[in-house]
């Protein structure tokens, strides 16, 4: 259950705020700022590129990582193919985890490590893995780590991790706002000098502004009727989210606000992008999820039971209204079933931008609902 009278208690938010989920979400822009300061230090800014990768593979563990890769595929587009190297291990530790190239890599291609930690042994063997066949290597990475030191220098370029102050120990750091950022950011530097994608330090300005603004709009102060996150973070209370995306960027955030809703908050959720979404979700829609659907033995003693779980369409697009959309028969399809619909459209602005707002929106909703239903105490 929900305890909506929590989000509107700035005090108590902060009180069960152990792992600084809001505070993460709202130092998001500065996070931008520090990591491209990081990647201009590195030489990232000053590089010369020799033409562009044939392919830009991206390794690293957690959540955090299949972001960013399933971020920078997005943005790439068809300047480049992207690949995400899945790890393979017996464990989800540092020590256990293992990254191997494809056979097909070789020098005309860009690896891409990023990581929160460092430590990971698979990592620096990946790198040097790399390093032998020729391959590019640049690390995201915390300074001073193993990682850093393996990568630095012989084997690649390494830029630190940007981290604040506050972040004494590894568990504040892989909250999800700043490990997204900080892992992000020097990559758009990067693939704005090889020529995949056009992120400049005045674009990389104008995401961190744009952060900024949504975290005053969506702060902990703001009062839930107008904070769009504190309201996405109630309707979503006792349902089970069916995200819909629209549009090239829209669909990794979509797929991301499903894996941090259920790292931080437990929640179940499931994505798909329009106009497929409907075909797939409709039998689903009108199932035991739909927001109708009730066992048969109506008269039973409800009030020891859990609530069961219904459908919510939560919609997140990155076009405009004006274009050519599947939005209009999204709403027909599950207001036809009794199924409520939340929406989210950034305002206008560059790719990056409106990229920037619908991430910053759901995280600091994943955050009221994990803070809100006791989840992330």
């Amino acid at each position: 259950m929900l305890d909506e009278s929590l989000l509107d208690d700035p005090d108590a938010l902060a009180r069960a705020d152990s792992r600084g989920l809001l505070r993460g979400a709202a130092e998001a822009g500065a996070r931008v700022r520090t990591a491209a300061r990081h990647a201009a230090e590195a030489g990232v800014t000053e590089l010369q590129a020799e033409g562009r990768p044939r392919a830009v593979l991206v390794a690293g563990p957690g959540t955090a990582a299949i972001g960013v890769a399933d971020l920078v595929s997005a943005l790439a587009g068809a300047s480049a193919p992207v690949a995400h190297l899945h790890s393979s291990g017996v464990a989800p530790a540092a020590g256990a985890l293992r990254w191997a190239l494809p056979g097909w890599v070789g020098s005309v291609d860009l690896l891409l490590i990023v990581t929160t930690d460092g430590t990971e042994p698979g990592l620096a063997l990946l790198a040097e893995q790399a390093y032998r066949r020729g391959v590019t290597v640049v690390a995201v990475a915390p300074r001073p780590s193993p990682l850093s030191e393996a990568v630095d220098g012989r084997h690649g370029l390494v830029v630190p991790m940007a981290t604040a102050p506050h972040e004494v120990d590894q568990e504040e750091t892989q909250a999800a706002s700043p490990a997204l950022w900080a892992l992000f950011t020097p990559l758009l530097a990067l693939l704005d000098r090889v020529g995949l994608i056009t992120a400049p330090a005045e674009v990389l300005q104008k995401v961190a502004d744009r952060l900024d603004r949504i975290a005053e709009r969506c702060g902990p102060a703001v009062a839930t009727y107008s904070n769009p996150a504190k309201t996405l973070a109630a309707e979503l209370a006792d349902t089970m989210p069916l995200i819909w995306t629209e549009g090239t960027t829209a669909a990794p955030v979509g797929r991301r606000f499903a894996a941090v809703l259920a790292e931080l908050a437990g929640r179940p959720a499931i994505v798909a992008e329009l106009p497929e979404a409907l075909p797939t979700h409709t039998v689903l829609l009108a199932g035991d999820f739909a927001a109708g659907a009730d066992p048969d033995d109506f008269f039973r003693d409800r009030v020891e039971e859990a609530q069961a779980l219904r459908a919510r369409v939560v919609l997140l697009r990155d076009r405009p209204a004006g274009a050519l959309t599947a939005a209009p028969a999204a709403r027909e399809l599950a207001l036809s079933h009794g199924t409520a619909i939340s929406e989210l459209e950034p305002e206008e602005g560059t790719e990056l931008e409106t990229l920037a707002e619908l991430l910053a929106v759901t995280d600091f909703a994943t955050g009221y609902l994990a803070l809100a239903s006791g989840a992330h105490t």
